[in-house]
Parts: C-alpha cells; structure tokens; sequence
C-alpha cells in the first residue's frame, strides 16, 4: 500500500525556516551572484572567439582568459559560501528540532517507554534528523540554488538564440516523467529504510546494554541472534542496493538526455553557422550555456526526490511530537503546600493505556492493532497516610501494590477516583512540586553510566561533597566507596553492573536520602541486601524517614513490623488493613503469609541442607 505524506507537512516543515529568514536572505544573493558568473564565462568565450581569435586580437584574448580565471577563483568562493550558509541554515534548523523532540520524548509517560522500541526512538533522534538536515540543506543548494541558475540561463540563451533554445526546451518533458516515476519509488524506499534502520538499532541496542548481554550469554543463543541480526542487516543492505540503483537509473536517464540535447545545439547551432545566421562565438556560447543548464536541470527534475526525502523525514519527526503525553500539567497547577505531607487514595480505580493512546506503532516491534480487552488492576482503592505515618503494602505479586505507587508521583492517572498529597489531587499539581517533594527507590534500582558523584547529584546537583559523604554514611556504602581507588569519581559502569546488586541498592538509597523528599516510596528497595546489611539500612531508614511520609512495599515482613499501617493487597483491592500486631490476631492473607516465611526462615536456619 502506498502511503502519502501527512498534509500540512510541508508548511510546517517551512515554519522552522523563518526565524533564519535574514541567513535566507543572504544565501539567495549568493545564489543569484554564482549563477550569473556561469552566465558571464560563456559569453566571454563568445568575444574570445568573435572579437580576439577571429579577428587576431592577441592582447584582448589575454584580457578576457585573466578575467575567465579570477571569476572562476571568485565562484570558487561563492560555491563555499553557498555551501555554508546552506549547511548552517539546514543545521540550526534540525539542532531545534532534535532539542525539542528530545525534551517531548522525555515528557512522555512511562507506559510510552513500555510499548516502544529504544532503537526506533533513537532512530528518530539520529538518522531521521539527520535525514531531515540533509534533505533540507539539498532543498536550499540543489532547488534554490538550480531554479535560479536555470531562470539565468534560459534567458541568455533566448537572447543569443531562441530557435536553438526552444529546442533545448522541448526535451524538457523527458526530464519531468523520470522525475515524478522514479520520485515516487525513492520515496517508498527512504521510509521504509528509515524503519527498516530503526529495527535493527533496536536490535542492537537490547543485545549490547549490560542486561542484555548478561541474558544472550547465559541462554547461550549468539547464533541465533547473529541469525536475527543477519536477517536485519540484509534487509537494510539489499535496500541500500535497490536505492542506488534507482538513483543511478534515474540520473542515466537525464544524463542521455543533456547528451541529446547537446548534440542538437552543436547540429543545429553548426548549420545555423554555416550559413551565416549565428557566428562561431555565439553557437560555442550556447551550447556552454546548455551544459551549464543540464547540470541544475537534473537537480530540478530530482527536486521531487529532495523534497519528498525532506517530508518523509520530518513527518517522523512530526509523528513523535504529535503524540501527546497523557500526563500533562495543569495551566493552573500549585505547588505541594510546605510541610509534612499526606496521601490520600479515594476510591480509585486504573487500567493501563492501550497502545493507541500512548503509543505510535511505527515505534513498536509490532505494529499490529492491540485488541485484547482492557483489565482493571485496581479497584475502588481507598485509603489515607497521614503526614510522618509509614504505611507498608504486602501481597502476592502481580496485586497492583507498585501500580498504587506509581500513582502517587503521577507516572500514571486513574480512570475514577482521585489520588491527594495534602488534600490536593495529583492532577492540580506541578510536575515540578512532586518531582521535588518525591523520592523513590525501585527494587531494580538504575544508575547511570557515569560516575558514584554523577549519579548522587542526579538527585541533587547543588549537594556539597559533605552533604554526599553524609548520604553514603547513611546509606551504609561509605566504607566501599572511600576504599575504591577513584572514590567518588569511580564509574558505575551501564546501569550499574559493576557494583552487586546490594552495593548498587545502597547507593540508590543514598541517592534518596541526599534528596530528602518529604515523601519516600520504596519498592523493595532492600530486596537485594542480605541479612547485615538490611539491619543496617533499616536503622538508617528509621532516621532519614523520620517525620516523612512513607510507602513501603515489601515481601520480607521483617522489614515492615513497625508500620503504622500495613494493607494487604490482593487482585487489586485492598482486602485488609491494620498494624501487624492486629492483622496476625485475625485469620487471613497476612497471617498466612507472616507464616511461610517464618517457616521458611526456620527452615532455613534449623533444618540442614539437603
């Protein structure tokens, strides 16, 4: 199926033009400066030939050769100029574009990064902006640049003859139905190499980050992933061909016909001498002209190919920033009130989004329509934290406990029911106020791949080197990081895989507790701790969470006994709640679950291994 560019693309592809209409302007003298020097050169070969070779005038002749030389130095300069301004003009326009679309794209909700591809999105970022930046630096050197060199031209060449012209001219015709054939093929051809690149940088992108890696070695499978990316590869290669071949059609194609068309000036233009209509001079000087005007011809009758390469381009470009993130700010938002803050869940219910709501499927591995019926995984969810109060969330997994949690910084809005931080909904406050005044420490906590300092301060960039030894000190890491020959200046590697899963948890926490947010989310955030260093963080966490709003979810019950409420979460509802005290004075899940792991723990210590 062929498939049209979006309307309106090309006017708004325009738009970004028009802060640089003074650059424009420039480059369009310039422009119209070199064209009229390859008009000029042509009709001095006509006086070198007319009035010095004809005529014996020695002296002229060198005048004129000086003259040839010092304009074809001068358009030397010029076609540099053009070539810069172009450039900068092209590169300032896509630098905009390639900030803004980054900014969106962080802007996106998380449900967006859980449907799309990393390769596609870097895609976008990379070859798809380039691709506009090239294709529009071609739209001003070869379209600008060749109309007004071809309008230049053509009238010289009416003026010295218009019967020769006119039959230039009537060759133009074979130029426009390549043109509008084989424009149209590039153009299916470049979208679809923009996708078919964007898959195998997916490819790429998932086998080479530390995860993946560490995945394709223990499955032992890197025949079939060198087959998978084989299959990618030579799909972009074989496409790669295709294009050129095209290409190379379409320009034998215009190249026969400059040949035919040159053959017919010197014929004609040669006859017309002979019988003295036309001097010697001025027949050279036509069919100079008319090599001069093949050349822009052909990028002309290309212009459908530069443009159509532009639009594909900027319209994925455009796709991304159309998509508008469902979590968006309110023009009238406020900030969380000053204080210790509450948390309030009233009646609250939520499904995730379907792909087409936050989703494009030119970014997604499978671009099919997503039909399955959409489930509820919370129900009618309501309850309050009063501020300073530490409330633990237990349950089996796939319950909805971080599904509540991620509610509360707004990573998600439910469909009903409304979710408050200080008698407030979510949704009329700043982005920025629970960004600030929440911390969160997930159970696979990420780092990024620079260094420990980088990666605390991430949290807070204004943090003094003691207000940072003071977090590591609290998060039971410091004694690590000082013994590290780079100390604070050690990298972390991607996503932290050079430290253990603990070490790595522990410098997540520290990063939260440098932040001091009122409220603090943990998501089994000492799952990866042994038994010490639990203890540890436990102690730190009674202190750094003193007076703060606190959520905790946690399989390990013993990290949860001095809650001042824990509610036990299971098929999305909350189906008890109490102290722990209470919630073991009455059959049901938590008792149940307070068991197990006390058998299991027992087990573990009196029982000996089999």
């Amino acid at each position: 199926m062929k498939q049209k560019v979006k309307p309106g693309t090309a006017k708004r592809m325009l738009s970004y033009a028009l802060p640089y209409t003074g650059l424009l302007a420039l480059f369009l003298i310039v422009v119209i400066i070199d064209a009229s020097i390859g008009i000029v050169n042509p009709l001095i070969y006509r006086e070198v030939i007319n009035e010095g070779i004809l005529k014996g005038n020695a002296p002229l002749i060198v005048r004129l050769a000086i003259i040839v030389g010092g304009l074809g130095l001068f358009d030397g300069a010029l076609g540099i100029a053009q070539t810069f301004l172009a450039s900068k003009i092209g590169a300032e326009i896509v630098l905009s574009i390639r900030n803004r679309l980054f900014a969106h794209i962080q802007s996106m909700p998380l449900a967006f990064f859980t449907r799309t591809q990393t390769g596609a999105l870097v895609s976008r970022l990379n070859t798809d902006v380039q691709g506009a930046r090239t294709a529009f630096t071609d739209i001003l050197s070869n379209v600008v640049g060749n109309l007004i060199t071809v309008l230049l031209i053509l009238g010289a060449m009416f003026v010295l003859s218009w019967r020769i012209t006119l039959g230039a001219l009537i060759l133009l015709p074979i130029f426009v139905l390549p043109a509008r054939y084989w424009g149209r093929k590039l153009q299916a051809i470049t979208r679809e190499t923009y996708d078919l690149a964007g898959n195998m940088n997916n490819l790429m992108v998932e086998r080479f980050n530390v995860a993946g890696a560490l995945l394709s070695k223990l499955f032992g499978r890197p025949e079939e992933d060198a087959r998978v990316f084989n299959e990618k590869a030579q799909r972009v290669s074989d496409i790669s061909i295709k294009l050129a071949i095209y290409g190379r059609l379409f320009f034998t194609a215009l190249a026969v016909v400059a040949t035919v068309a040159s053959a017919l000036a010197y014929g004609w233009g040669g006859v017309l001498a002979v019988h003295h209509v036309l001097d010697v001079g001025t027949v050279v000087a036509i069919t100079a002209l008319l090599a001069r005007l093949y050349a822009p011809l052909v990028g002309l009758s290309n212009v459908q190919v530069s443009i159509m390469t532009a639009l594909v381009s900027f319209e994925r470009v455009f796709e991304v920033l159309d998509l508008k993130p469902m979590i968006q700010e309110n023009p009238r938002a406020l900030p969380i009130p000053a204080g210790p803050a509450s948390i309030e869940f009233d009646r609250v219910s939520f499904r995730y989004p379907s792909a087409a709501e936050v989703s494009l499927a030119s970014l997604e591995a499978v671009a099919v329509p997503d039909k399955r019926p959409q489930t509820t995984v919370l129900h009618e969810i309501s309850f309050r934290i009063e501020p300073g109060q530490f409330v633990a969330l237990v349950g089996p997994s796939g319950a909805g406990k971080t599904t509540i949690t991620q509610l509360v910084p707004r990573l998600y809005d439910p469909q009903s029911g409304a979710v408050q931080i200080s008698g407030i909904d979510v949704r009329e406050l700043k982005l920025e106020s629970l960004n600030r005044r929440i911390g969160v420490v997930t159970q696979d906590a990420h780092l990024f791949h620079d260094t420990i300092r980088a990666n605390l301060l991430y949290a807070k960039p204004d943090a003094s080197d003691q207000q940072i030894y003071a977090a590591l000190r609290d998060a039971q890491i410091l004694g690590l990081v000082e013994s590290l020959p780079d100390k604070l200046d050690t990298m972390v590697g991607e996503r932290g895989y050079r430290f253990s899963g603990g070490e790595k948890q522990r410098i997540a926490i520290a990063r939260l507790l440098l932040k001091g947010p009122d409220i603090v989310i943990l998501d089994e955030a000492t799952a990866h701790l042994d038994s010490e260093s639990e203890a540890a963080i436990q102690r730190a966490l009674e202190t750094a969470l003193a007076g703060r709003t606190s959520i905790v979810i946690a399989h390990r019950l013993s990290t949860i006994l001095k809650a001042d409420e824990i509610l036990v979460v299971q098929n999305g509802r909350i189906v008890q709640r109490g102290t722990h005290a209470a919630l073991l004075a009455e059959p049901g899940i938590y008792t149940e679950l307070y068991q197990r792991q006390f058998a299991e723990a027992g087990a573990k210590t009196h029982q000996p291994v089999v």
